[in-house]
């Protein structure tokens, strides 16, 4: 899909009352995604969940894809909040210990609702080219090429280079976790900490 022929909302929430509508919409759309999967994913599904009319629906999002790409755009987003308020909280710190942070907050985001991470996922992946997702990831592709170049490590690669790598490393690991269904948190967590570690020439504890 081309970002010309992503689904875009018909309108943007400006009022309190069309933004807790669009809000009442998504957490609708996720439970539905996390307990009835594709199957049950239909517009008078979502509208009837959410409590809304399915006119009220089609206001704010023009069909179900539309509804799934606000949804993972809020999901990538809320990510990417997270990693950036841990980032600011760990400043000053070891880059082990901000590293611990960060993949502290990929973890809870992933095992958080397992079912759900795996379903958006894949609609990621085909999402990949919307310009509001881009960004949002650029913007997380940033934060780890700046926790890189302040570490005063000896990156491997370079910094684009090792930046590029050790996102696709911590993202390859998680997804591969959410379509096996896995559950342990703690030993994904591990086995990333692990091949980070040894990535950039570090001793894994």
């Amino acid at each position: 899909m081309s970002s010309a022929e992503t689904p875009a909302p018909r309108k943007r929430p400006v009022q309190a009352r069309s933004a807790l509508t669009v809000d009442a919409i998504l957490t609708a759309a996720a439970h539905i995604l996390e307990g009835e999967g594709m199957e049950g994913y239909t517009t008078n599904a979502i509208a009837a969940r959410a409590g809304v009319s399915i006119g009220s629906l089609y206001q704010y999002f023009p069909n179900k894809e539309a509804i799934t790409a606000a949804l993972v755009l809020a999901d990538a987003e809320r990510l990417y909040e997270a990693l950036q308020a841990a980032s600011d909280g760990s400043a000053g710190a070891p880059f082990l210990a901000r590293l611990e942070a960060l993949l502290d907050v990929v973890i809870a985001h992933q095992m958080e609702r397992p079912v759900l991470a795996r379903m958006i996922d894949m609609e990621e992946r085909r999402l990949a080219h919307d310009p509001a997702l881009q960004a949002v990831h650029e913007a997380g592709f940033a934060l780890v090429r700046q926790e890189l170049q302040s570490s005063g490590l000896s990156l491997p690669f370079g910094l684009e280079a090792s930046t590029v790598d050790v996102f696709a490393i911590v993202l390859g690991i998680c997804d591969t976790a959410g379509e096996r269904g896995e559950t342990d948190g703690d030993g994904l967590k591990a086995r990333i900490r692990h091949a980070v570690l040894s990535y950039l020439g570090l001793r894994p504890s």
